[in-house]
């Protein structure tokens, strides 16, 4: 896997993406293959940002994101593995997750009829009721995921693409009976509210992939994420890392530059409405920036003050409303018998407490190390609160919180020997990943009409696009690959020459 580029860093460039997350490969990969040319920087010193694979005391964990969709034919990254002939292997998890609290397991398989059945095989199930809610979740999910199996469906939109979408009008009905409404509407409606189980599953996973619990989450988005286990969701084998990497050995045999371990310490407008981009390595000069960062950060990279950049400040005002993370990075021995390449747990210690704090858990694990021991490596994080309050002892509010996490993973996952631990906290992953705060998430999608105003990839200052889990289509990796993509487009078509026509076919075409 390629580590960084040696070569001397161009001076000029059609484009340059600053970070190389999710959202900035798939900008810089887009741009590449159009035959722009983009200069991808990268502060650390691998690839992959909140979904990359780092290592220490010789041992590879996985820094955050770690179960990922778009694997199934014809979805992006499988479009892309096949496309650049990448060398990555997916293991198709089964269970993918398993949903554990004090009173109920629920193993999460790779079937929707099979996590049906499981439900109502639990004491006191309402069968009809559950019945009646996955029927009204399936509509949402399959109206919503056609546009991420689909790209040219979201915005901005081709005349035929609206054709297309005037055409679907009978299946986005669901939406509009439940858009603005928080996700809780839905279960009253099919009488599966007072049915415990089912609203703690629906609840941890908003809070993991909405960024809010169902109280607050957008009722459609709400539906839709329950559909990501059965999306082509599966695990690199060897870590996200691998795919994060591959995908930069990608951007490079485009003719795109890769830039690692190369901060970039600012951007200024030039008098030529060129924009230079000074960084660790030198300054660079292009059209335009795309930026992989939170709107905090990129307003601080271009100098820029509040009310410089009314687009900033509006994504800057919604992602602080969001998360930090306390992070355990664990070395385990797995029960007796264990063999499964992978698995995934989501733990809720009291279901009747807020899914935070350490009360509510994720915890991946990884395959056997390489060094045949049998050990495997765990990521395990929570959300925190970032508000005044909390922010007055910083070290004391982390430590809790991962007392916290420890007390539940004891309570829930004993079975799971630990070896060795590292911690972090929002300090240490805003040193990791450059992101104000440690914020993770991007924006809450919390219930509203206002979420879908702004859907479409727009500048967020003159001559600069955000790509990431800040601004539309979404949190997930495989949403903000698809948002780079987007951006690549649109930025391709308003400030690039044509140099090359872009690929014939798949994804992103």
């Amino acid at each position: 896997m390629p580590t960084r580029d040696p070569s001397p860093l161009p001076s000029e460039a059609d484009v340059v993406v600053v970070g190389a997350g999710f959202g900035g490969l798939g900008a810089a990969l887009t741009l590449a293959e159009r035959g722009a040319r983009v200069v991808l920087c990268e502060a650390l010193a691998y690839p992959g940002g909140c979904a990359s694979t780092f290592t220490r005391g010789g041992v590879a964990y996985e820094s955050g994101a770690t179960l990922f969709s778009g694997f199934a034919p014809g979805q992006l990254f499988a479009e892309w593995i096949a496309r650049h002939g990448l060398d990555v292997a997916v293991d198709w998890l089964d269970p993918l997750v398993v949903s554990r609290t004090p009173t109920t397991e629920i193993a999460v398989p790779r079937e929707r009829d099979a996590l049906i059945a499981r439900f109502q095989a639990l004491p006191d199930a309402p069968r009809d009721a559950i019945a009646r809610f996955f029927r009204l979740q399936r509509k949402v999910a399959d109206a919503l995921w056609r546009a991420l199996d689909d790209p040219a469906l979201l915005p901005p939109l081709s005349p035929l693409a609206l054709l297309r979408h005037a055409g679907r009008l009978p299946a986005y009905v669901p939406l509009a009976r439940l858009a603005g409404r928080p996700a809780r509407v839905a279960l009253e409606r099919c009488g599966v509210d007072g049915f415990a189980p089912l609203v703690t599953f629906l609840d941890a996973l908003c809070q993991i992939t909405v960024q809010c619990g169902l109280d607050e989450a957008e009722a459609p988005v709400a539906l839709a994420t329950m559909d990501y286990y059965f999306r082509g969701t599966g695990h690199v084998r060897g870590g996200i890392g691998r795919l994060a990497h591959a995908l930069a050995g990608a951007i490079a045999a485009q003719g795109g530059h890769v830039a690692l371990a190369n901060r970039v310490r600012g951007v200024e407008h030039l008098a030529d409405g060129r924009l230079r981009v000074r960084t660790r390595r030198g300054d660079i000069d292009a059209a335009c920036v795309v930026a992989n960062l939170l709107p905090q950060d990129a307003r601080a990279l271009c100098g820029l003050a509040p009310g410089d950049a009314p687009e900033l400040d509006r994504l800057a005002a919604g992602v602080e409303t969001g998360w930090g993370a306390a992070m355990l990075y664990r070395v385990v021995a797995p029960p007796p018998g264990f063999d499964a390449p992978g698995v995934h747990y989501d733990l809720v210690r009291d279901p009747a407490a807020p899914l935070i704090e350490g009360n509510h858990v994720f915890c991946s694990i990884g395959e056997p190390h390489p060094d045949g021991s049998g050990l495997r490596s765990a990521t395990v994080s929570t959300h925190l609160r970032l508000d005044a309050e909390h922010d007055a002892d910083p070290a004391a509010h982390v430590d809790r919180a991962h007392a916290a996490m420890r007390a539940t993973l004891a309570a829930l996952l004993p079975e799971w020997r630990v070896v060795s631990e590292l911690t972090a906290s929002p300090r240490t992953f805003e040193r990791f990943t450059r992101r104000h705060r440690g914020l993770v998430g991007g924006v809450p999608r919390r219930a509203g009409l206002a979420a879908y105003r702004h859907l479409a990839p727009r500048e967020a200052a003159p001559g600069l696009w955000l790509v990431g889990d800040s601004v539309f289509p979404g949190q997930s990796t495989l949403a903000t690959a698809l948002g780079g993509v987007k951006v690549a487009e649109a930025v391709a078509r308003r400030s690039l020459p044509a140099r090359r026509r872009p690929p014939s076919q798949g994804v992103g075409t």
